[in-house]
């Protein structure tokens, strides 16, 4: 892999023509995308639309067409382990939090140097000071310090999302791929939720790529949004252009709707 700096223009994850088959289904079809540095993007459309199997394709997780590159390095022939180490970090739709581990563990465990040197060094020195720092940027970040040393079966199903989301942030993520974080929360929740995805990128936080059923939560926190039907894109652009445009109307947000739609389960839940 290539140690320039990336230009501008690089900076980010960016994924060029990426497709994505199963089986003679084509779930993807040629998808360009960008994720920037500093940037909170929404992924929406329909059931069956494409948007997971895009975070699998973008991660690394399904075989692909097309490129993903990361700060202008090409990542497309990397396996999903390499692509995380590298900066693209994902999250999945079930939380899978651990029953013996308190929060600030969960965050630990991500943070933990993987590869050969980090088991030498375990090996070497198994009692070894660790560097907290991304633990700690983590957990205050997401708002969870007063919670890091509670089991998560413990708090709110709203924080217990949050700890997800801190685990993958304490990996040291250069983009963060949430697939449907906010599944299941009510609305007072999910506005927390936001809030607390808006706060992580507003202040030196990753990039993220949110893919969310609520569409009240994408339009209300994302700088721009992506819109996929049909495993296509049809529209990106800021929520507002989005909102107005005929084509999300009709194929999404219903026609003759004026705006997101106002239930948490909206179309865009479930399915691929």
């Amino acid at each position: 892999m290539s140690t320039a700096e990336p230009s501008d223009a690089d900076a980010g994850l960016r994924a060029e023509g990426v497709s994505v088959a199963h089986g003679g289904v084509l779930a993807v079809a040629e998808v360009d995308l960008v994720v920037r540095p500093g940037e909170l993007v929404g992924l929406i459309g329909p059931n069956g639309a494409g948007k997971t199997s895009t975070i699998d394709a973008l991660s690394g997780f399904v075989p692909h067409r097309g490129r993903v590159l990361l700060d202008g390095v090409d990542l497309t022939d990397l396996p999903p382990h390499r692509r995380a180490r590298a900066g693209v970090v994902r999250t999945w739709q079930s939380v899978e939090l651990f029953e013996d581990l308190t929060v600030r563990e969960h965050c630990e465990v991500a943070a933990v140097p993987s590869g050969p040197l980090g088991l030498l060094a375990d090996l070497v020195r198994p009692g070894r000071q660790r560097d907290t720092s991304a633990v700690d940027a983590a957990l205050a970040a997401l708002d969870l310090d007063d919670v890091a040393d509670r089991d998560p079966a413990t708090l709110s199903h709203g924080r217990q999302k949050l700890v997800g989301v801190a685990r993958a942030v304490a990996a040291g993520p250069r983009v963060l791929l949430l697939d449907e974080p906010a599944a299941g929360l009510d609305t007072a929740e999910s506005e927390e939720f936001g809030s607390r995805l808006r706060h992580l990128v507003d202040h030196g936080g990753p990039g993220v790529l949110l893919v969310d059923h609520d569409t009240r939560l994408v339009f209300g926190t994302c700088d721009r949004v992506v819109v996929l039907d049909l495993g296509s894109v049809i529209a990106t652009g800021t929520p507002d252009e989005v909102r107005d445009d005929s084509r999300v109307v009709q194929a999404y947000l219903g026609v003759g709707s004026t705006g997101p739609s106002s239930e948490a389960g909206s179309p865009a839940g479930g399915g691929a």
